[in-house]
């Protein structure tokens, strides 16, 4: 299929999510092997949760698709450049390869400015506007080690 499909299916999911309204202006759709397996809108105020961008949502469709946290040989398409919690998403979903159509700075003159997040995600964590300090340590370890000796965990 022809990229061009499958990106005006992510805009005029966008588009769609704006009339209706869902949540920001933003649609995503996931292919494999020329197949759409997952789409999203962003429905963070209809849901009232942070979370629910389209990227996400798509990827949580494509997961529940093809029964399957392991979204490799797919391709995702979306209105606009993900955001760091969506760009990490994908990483984590193993999608291998991103189209986008606006920018992030595009996203940020209509009120989607992100890039907080991209100056405070380099600083020690005791450095960043909102307080982040370590705690408990030895007990946390205790998860770790078994997950570590566990002969049953599935590998992510």
């Amino acid at each position: 299929m022809d990229r061009k499909i499958f990106m005006k299916r992510a805009i005029e999911i966008a588009e769609k999510n704006v009339s209706d309204l869902l949540g920001g202006p933003f649609g995503a759709v996931i292919v494999r092997e020329g197949n759409i397996i997952g789409e999203g809108s962003n429905t963070v105020t209809s849901t009232n949760d942070p979370t629910a961008h389209a990227e996400i949502n798509a990827i949580r469709q494509a997961c529940q698709n093809t029964s399957s946290f392991n979204l490799s040989n797919s391709t995702i398409y979306t209105n606009c450049e993900p955001c760091s919690m969506c760009l990490s998403a994908i990483y984590w979903a193993r999608i291998e390869q991103i189209f986008f159509a606006n920018t992030k700075t595009d996203a940020a003159e209509i009120g989607f400015d992100d890039d907080i997040i991209y100056k405070e995600i380099i600083l020690p964590a005791e450095k960043r506007s909102i307080p982040a300090q370590q705690i408990f340590i030895d007990e946390a370890t205790i998860a770790f080690r078994a997950w570590e000796k566990s002969l049953s965990k599935t590998n992510y």
